[in-house]
């Protein structure tokens, strides 16, 4: 059983990065699959597109991994830890293991957020994501006036 206590692998530094392990991960997915969707459209403008790469720099939607943050490791620390991160959503794997992997990932810096948060943050989430489509130029009319009826039935304003 190895443990990671310091904040270095190797020569590789660590730093602190989230990885989402939620009932909201599986909406993520699909927030992501249509920014990348958007980046090969050739119906959508390139100002779209950039918007687009940002957002999923910021989701830390690169090379297909869902890390929110993540730093620059070497390939086997990838790996190794990519193996731990799987770890945390195998549906088959013991809570022992669970456990184990959740341990090393946060000796190594990484913080796991693997679901104990309500629903109150993946709604809160949503919400956001209304109130930010009726500000985006690139959203249609219709979808603005969905945005502010969903949000007036949840009792928010624009």
């Amino acid at each position: 059983m190895t443990h990671l206590h310091n904040t270095h692998i190797g020569t590789t530094s660590i730093t602190s990065n989230t990885i989402m392990v939620s009932a909201s991960e599986k909406h993520q997915h699909h927030v992501a699959g249509g920014l990348k969707a958007a980046l090969h459209n050739p119906n959508v403008s390139e100002q779209a597109k950039d918007d687009a790469l940002q957002r999923l720099e910021r989701m830390g939607e690169v090379a297909g991994t869902e890390i929110i943050e993540g730093p620059s490791y070497d390939e086997e620390t990838n790996r190794r830890l990519g193996g731990y991160k799987a770890t945390l959503t195998n549906d088959r794997t013991s809570d022992e293991a669970k456990d184990h992997a959740r341990e090393v990932l946060e000796a190594a810096g990484i913080e796991v957020n693997d679901g104990h948060s309500s629903s109150d943050e993946h709604a809160k989430r949503v919400l956001a994501g209304y109130k930010a489509a009726i500000h985006n130029p690139n959203v249609s009319q219709e979808a603005k006036i969905h945005a502010e009826q969903f949000l007036r039935e949840h009792g928010e304003s624009a």
